[in-house]
């Protein structure tokens, strides 16, 4: 009764409440998506990618991919035409390929703001927060277990930020909260403390399945049904590997047509082969089997080809980030991914730092821009990322999300259009002038070039006299100002009832569990 009352009040615009909290609201602005006018880097010539395609279907149909512990999974690749021997699937060469090609090649994630809506595919870039570190980090209390209060700080600086388009998953682990209920948890947060889009939960299906239930609380049943409100992340257990878990999660999401990131979880060397051709084969293969899955589960069910990808040290076997290495098959998959018409996901502010520091900076800048370049249509992990996916730091979020601003005027290309040429301005000054008086750099001066939010760029004397902050202090002010600043979007008051009422009933149905 409840989520009904919810579902009509929703398609009657909301109450005076909302209404009235929207009026109240902090305004900030948020920058719509990235599309990009500017060309993709083609690393690869079309002998190299016709080579790495034929290995990836000699992959698929010689060597197999294993299907663990999913007899539905292995009865529908035996309905499609592969043999199946044991739990390992041989897929026909072809056969993949095909399935892959009801996948749409961009759809739309509704927010519940459809101001916030996002375009995923084409020659969109939309940019989601880091996802998974079980550890956060800040300046006063330092490195420590993730609470259910850090994520939702990390979520309020999500919904904050300008450059950031979503709102992300699992921004934290919250170890405070028992594992088998904390999804819950985490999904109300980004519903009720954000309006941006959001990701559900993988590590059940029955935590996918509450996902799904969530959202048509929050949306309305009938528009779950009908669009896609949910973009989610379906590791590989590479190599060649699909779990019950993912693939049981990637079966709820498909069947209610809610997006999948198809990704394959890769460090070169350990979980695919040392050389970059070897290792797209496998990105590719595994991709594949994985795409034409969720097709078998439901054909047109919006899927992303996933990348993720890095090396290793091998002195210490821990992973580097910011790599050539990396860049090569950041690039690799890129231009796989369009040849099957799949959207695209790889990058992000990666590195291996323990601090947000020079290292983190280079690294971060390196994985940053190689992304952008690599035609990438949705960047998980664009802020916030530190000690190798380890830590979510709260002074790295907005040092990355500062920067993410670098990466939307980059993809808008040379204007060349008659305000772009400036000729009006060069006539003005003549030789030996200067233009900032000029009427071109006064109507332009506002909007001509991006402007950080974060860095320091007074003179010396100034910022010494103000404490020589570095950017970590810089940031770790801004981390608070945010917070304090931050007021909740307006959410009508009986599907906010609703969704509270769906999590105390569920956390209630069973006892809790920490394993």
């Amino acid at each position: 009764m409840i989520e009904e009352a919810a579902r009509g009040r929703r398609a009657r615009g909301g109450g005076g409440a909302a209404r009235r909290a929207e009026r109240t609201a902090v305004h900030f602005d948020t920058a719509r998506y990235i599309s990009r006018n500017i060309p993709d880097f083609e690393l690869l010539n079309e002998e190299a990618l016709e080579i790495i395609e034929a290995n990836a279907e000699t992959v698929l149909e010689e060597i197999g991919v294993n299907f663990i512990d999913n007899p539905a999974a292995l009865e529908r690749w035996r309905a499609a035409g592969a043999d199946v021997r044991g739990e390992r699937v041989h897929i026909p060469r072809g056969l993949a390929r095909k399935l892959c090609s009801t996948a749409p090649s961009q759809f739309t994630q509704h927010a519940r703001n459809p101001a916030r809506n996002v375009e995923i595919g084409g020659r969109n870039l939309v940019l989601a927060p880091v996802y998974g570190p079980p550890f956060v980090r800040d300046a006063e209390r330092g490195r420590r277990y993730a609470t259910i209060e850090d994520f939702r700080n990390f979520v309020k600086l999500g919904y904050m930020s300008k450059w950031l388009h979503h709102s992300g998953g699992t921004v934290c682990e919250p170890t405070d909260i028992p594992v088998n209920k904390r999804h819950l948890d985490m999904l109300l947060a980004h519903m009720t403390l954000s309006d941006k889009p959001f990701m559900g939960s993988v590590t059940e299906p029955v935590r996918a399945a509450d996902s799904v239930e969530m959202a048509k609380v929050l949306f309305g049943a009938d528009f779950v049904d009908a669009n896609t409100v949910m973009t989610s992340l379906i590791n590989i257990n590479s190599p060649l590997t699909f779990d019950s878990t993912m693939m049981g999660a990637l079966e709820i999401y498909a069947a209610a047509n809610q997006a999948s990131i198809i990704s394959p979880f890769i460090v070169g060397g350990a979980m695919a082969p040392v050389t970059v051709a070897g290792t797209l084969t496998q990105v590719l293969a595994e991709v594949l089997a994985g795409v034409a899955y969720s097709q078998l589960v439901r054909p047109g069910a919006p899927v992303i080809f996933g990348a993720f990808v890095t090396s290793i040290d091998m002195n210490s076997g821990a992973p580097t980030f910011g790599t050539p290495e990396a860049a090569h098959i950041t690039y690799g998959a890129g231009q796989l991914a369009r040849r099957l018409g799949l959207p695209y996901r790889s990058g992000g502010a990666f590195c291996g730092s323990k601090l947000p520091d020079a290292q983190a900076g280079y690294e971060t800048a390196n994985s940053l821009n190689m992304a952008l370049l690599a035609g990438v249509n949705f960047m998980l992990h664009a802020c916030g990322w530190l000690e190798g996916g380890l830590v979510s730091s709260y002074e790295k979020f907005v040092m990355d999300a500062d920067q993410l601003g670098t990466l939307h005027h980059l993809a808008q290309g040379i204007q060349i259009d008659t305000n772009g040429q400036a000729m009006d301005a060069i006539r003005e000054v003549g030789p030996g002038g200067h233009y900032l008086g000029c009427a071109h750099t006064q109507a332009n001066f506002k909007t001509a070039f991006w402007r950080s939010e974060l860095l320091d760029y007074k003179p010396f004397e100034t910022w010494d006299e103000e404490g020589a902050r570095d950017t970590q202090t810089l940031a770790n002010r801004r981390v608070a100002k945010m917070l304090g600043d931050y007021q909740a979007p307006a959410l009508d008051p009986a599907i906010n009832e609703a969704l509270n009422d769906y999590v105390a009933r569920k956390k209630a149905s069973e006892p809790d569990a920490f394993l």
